[in-house]
Parts: C-alpha cells; sequence; structure tokens
C-alpha cells in the first residue's frame, strides 16, 4: 500500500477508535459507571499485529452456516484471516473486497488462497443478520473466548493477517485495505 495511503488510513482507524472510546466513556460516566464496557475493555488488552514469520496456530472454528473449520484444513496451504463487525465502518468498505476475493478463489482447488473470517459482533445472530443481509457467503466464524485463547485479535479492526503454508504469518494489516490491496493478497499463493 502506497505509504501516504496507509498514514491517511492509520489516522482515520485512530480516530474512529478514539471517538468510539470517547462515546462509550462518556455514557459510561453519565450512567454513574466505573470502569470500560467489555468490548472496550477486552480491545484494551488485544495484543499488536503479530510479527511476520511468527508461528500462527488455528484453533477449530465453528462457522455460521453450521460447517467446523478445522486446523488441518490449512495445512500446506496459504490462508487470509479477517476480524470484523457489522457496526465497523472500515469493515464495511473492506468486506465486499473480502467477498469477491472468496469467490474468486472458492473453486480454484487444492492450491487456492483459503479465507477464514471472524465476526466479533456482540452476538451471533448479528453477524449472520448482517452476512445474510450483505450476501457475504465467506466462510465465518464468531469468535469465542475458546478461539481468542489460541488465536487472539490483534488490537484494531479490521485485522487482516496472511499465514503462509508453513503456518507463519506471512503479512499483516490493521485498518481498512483498499481494493488492489486485497486483490494482491492473492500474490501469496
Amino acid at each position: 500500500m502506497n505509504p501516504q495511503r496507509r498514514l491517511l488510513l492509520a489516522t482515520a482507524t485512530q480516530l474512529s477508535a478514539a471517538a468510539t472510546l470517547f462515546q462509550a466513556g462518556t455514557a459510561l460516566a453519565q450512567a454513574g459507571g466505573a470502569s470500560l464496557p467489555s468490548s472496550a475493555a477486552t480491545e484494551a488488552k488485544a495484543p499488536p499485529l503479530p510479527a511476520p514469520g511468527t508461528l500462527l496456530p488455528l484453533p477449530e472454528v465453528p462457522l455460521l452456516d453450521g460447517t467446523v473449520f478445522r486446523p488441518d484444513q490449512a495445512e500446506g496451504q496459504v490462508l487470509v484471516i479477517y476480524w470484523w463487525a457489522s457496526t465497523c465502518p472500515f469493515c464495511a468498505q473492506q468486506s465486499p473486497e473480502i467477498q469477491k476475493l472468496w469467490l474468486s478463489q472458492r473453486d480454484k482447488g487444492p492450491r487456492r488462497l483459503q479465507l477464514l473470517t471472524l465476526s466479533i459482533d456482540r452476538t451471533r445472530e448479528e453477524a449472520l443478520a448482517y452476512l445474510q443481509k450483505k450476501g457475504y457467503t465467506f466462510p465465518t466464524g464468531f469468535v469465542t473466548p475458546a478461539i481468542q485463547r489460541v488465536l487472539p485479535k490483534p488490537k484494531g479492526l479490521p485485522i487482516t493477517l496472511v499465514r503462509g503454508r508453513d503456518g507463519k504469518l506471512l503479512q499483516s494489516e490493521k485498518g481498512q485495505m483498499f481494493p488492489e490491496d486485497v486483490e494482491l493478497l492473492t500474490r501469496w499463493v
């Protein structure tokens, strides 16, 4: 991604996150609360993006379509992992590109780019309703504590990681990727 575009996107992402935390803090103060909401508290504790070359373990993930993603499905394959939420404006811009990526890869056989997306919505039902409303068919799981223990979501949203055939991280991105950048993920196949 062009450095100027990356800086603009990072700034916009930080402003959005700050506004969200400000709104949560204001609502909490008005309600007389003493701590951040659980989603903001979880985000505050989230780890940074892992560095390229980091071994990336995979959990078993029940998918919203009733199937299950098993770690052995990704053995020897390139896997894109994408965290999103239906309420995230940057995810709303990137998810259509993730859908196009999924459609371009799903029927390419065993050497295709695999995809696992993880919703951090408040409920499975919210995530499923959003997928259905938008017509998205990419494989989606709902983040649970069990998934978080094995594969914790890094700080920020959306998050896109590319795991190589050897299980090590090839690329990590925090914030919205532009269409041409999502398309470039296929270079890892």
